[in-house]
């Protein structure tokens, strides 16, 4: 998995979401399938306002404590700012400005390479010195030329 460090600023995010704990999505209690279920059948680029809305993103925010507490996902994509008139529908997340670490998975089906990602990713900041902030971290999704079963994504983890 080859990693980068950089620099982003805020942006403001629009999508649907759900708070849970990696405990709950370790065992039968998963949330996560399902949120991207209601994503998917929301149609949210139609409805709302919405930059580069080929770019999905998948925020992890208002963390508890760390990666053992409850955070809540929202997925969504980055909102204009414009009023839109089905602002109530949807939830609206600022993602800090930061810097991050950012992981590059390898090319595969989805839920593989998130998974495999993500564990790489907790095993990383165990050995690090590294510091996460858990102010804001997301996995980022580009959709041109979207095949589900060659996926590759960037996963951001907000450092110190």
């Amino acid at each position: 998995m080859q990693t980068f460090i950089t620099e982003q600023p805020a942006i403001t995010l629009t999508g649907v979401h759900v708070r849970t704990t990696n405990a709950d999505e370790a065992g039968p209690n998963r949330r996560l399938p399902q949120l991207w279920e209601t994503y998917f059948q929301s149609q949210i680029t139609s409805q709302t306002s919405t930059i580069n809305s080929h770019l999905i993103y998948a925020l992890y925010t208002e963390y508890e404590s760390d990666a053992a507490g409850a955070y809540t996902t929202l997925i969504g994509h980055e909102a204009t700012g414009d009023k839109s008139q089905n602002e109530d529908k949807f939830h609206t997340a600022q993602v800090p400005a930061s810097k991050y670490l950012v992981f590059t998975a390898e090319k595969g089906p989805v839920y593989e390479v998130v998974a495999q990602a993500w564990g790489t990713i907790w095993a990383y900041f165990k050995e690090s010195g590294e510091v996460r902030t858990f102010t804001g971290d997301y996995e980022l999704y580009d959709t041109r030329n979207w095949d589900p079963a060659e996926t590759q994504i960037q996963i951001f983890i907000a450092i110190k």
